[in-house]
């Protein structure tokens, strides 16, 4: 062998080498984001479009840029989501997209035998409220809270609740604002109670969380910022359930300097404690182990794992409004 087939040769062994070593380190890659969720799929928002991801690689299910807030159905085989401020369902692969809600709506929630989903709206009493309609479309929206609306018609013309994703920076005061008025709502894992922001609460404070019960339309606030409620101006937004019912977290803000963070607590209210680092938001469980949520990263929204015992992070996706799947 001559010398120049001789360099060729340590050259093509070389990029060989190198091609191996990429793909292991892509599969290592994988495998740990992977990891960081307890192998479960993650969709996401980036710029107003839907992906999702269960690794490194990323699938984006939606083709236009004026999404948010999908939400995993309870087997993990669709998404609820606002498309132009209206609730969609479509499959988890993105196929059969299809408009359910007949107004203008916030952030979706699933009942967990999967039959109904619930969302934010404008109510009789020309306030927020929570209705919610079945899952395929097709019929009238039902209120469910207030629960003082649940015989009167729901209203025709809804208002803008909610806003594709690229509105959202990753730090400063448009995110506190645009957070401010977040309507997401959140089912409870057996089916008996909804969270949302809100509610009769704000009859006393200028801002509130409330727990309500589907079948008594009775609620109970576990948050208050500001008014009768509380001395200090804030609010939560954003709820989200662990598996089991016996936590609950959301994003709150408080007027006072401190930074958007996510706080758990027991369903009461009680009990409280913040979750990952200051400037985190938009919290879900991916088993009671680890939490998935919206982190500043590089100077972007990051998709980041948090593991709830030892703090550990594991940044996954640039996006925001993270959802997971059972």
């Amino acid at each position: 062998m001559n010398g120049n087939a001789i360099t060729k040769a340590i050259t093509l062994a070389g990029f060989a080498a190198l091609a191996g070593l990429g793909t292991m380190i892509g599969s290592t890659a994988a495998h740990a984001s992977a990891a960081a969720t307890d192998g479960k799929t993650v969709a996401y928002v980036r710029a107003g479009v839907i992906y999702s991801s269960n690794g490194t690689d990323e699938v984006r299910l939606t083709e236009d840029e004026v999404n948010a807030r999908p939400r995993f159905s309870p087997d993990g085989s669709k998404l609820a989501y606002l498309h132009n401020d209206t609730v969609w369902v479509m499959n988890a692969d993105g196929g059969d997209k299809h408009q359910v809600s007949d107004r203008t709506a916030g952030g979706p929630s699933w009942s967990p035998d999967g039959r109904w989903i619930a969302y934010a709206a404008l109510s009789c009493t020309g306030g927020p409220g929570v209705f919610r309609v079945g899952t395929e479309g097709g019929t009238a929206s039902e209120p469910l809270f207030p629960a003082s609306c649940r015989d009167q018609a729901a209203p025709e013309v809804g208002y803008v609740m909610e806003q594709p994703e690229e509105a959202y920076p990753a730090t400063g005061p448009n995110l506190v604002d645009r957070l401010r008025t977040d309507d997401a709502v959140a089912w409870s894992p057996d089916g008996s109670r909804i969270a949302f922001r809100g509610g009769e609460c704000e009859s006393i404070a200028d801002n509130c969380l409330s727990i309500g019960n589907v079948d008594s339309g009775t609620e109970r606030a576990i948050d208050y910022y500001g008014g009768g409620g509380s001395g200090t101006s804030g609010f939560g937004v954003v709820p989200a359930w662990r598996a089991d019912g016996q936590k609950v977290t959301w994003t709150m803000y408080t007027e006072d300097g401190t930074a958007v963070r996510v706080t758990e607590a027991d369903v009461d209210g009680a009990n409280r404690r913040q979750v990952g680092a200051a400037g985190d938001r938009e919290m879900v469980y991916a088993g009671t182990r680890t939490g998935v949520l919206t982190a500043a990263h590089q100077g972007h929204s990051w998709i980041t794992a948090v593991n709830l015992a030892t703090g550990a992070r594991t940044p996954l996706h640039q996006g925001s409004q993270p959802t997971v799947s059972a």
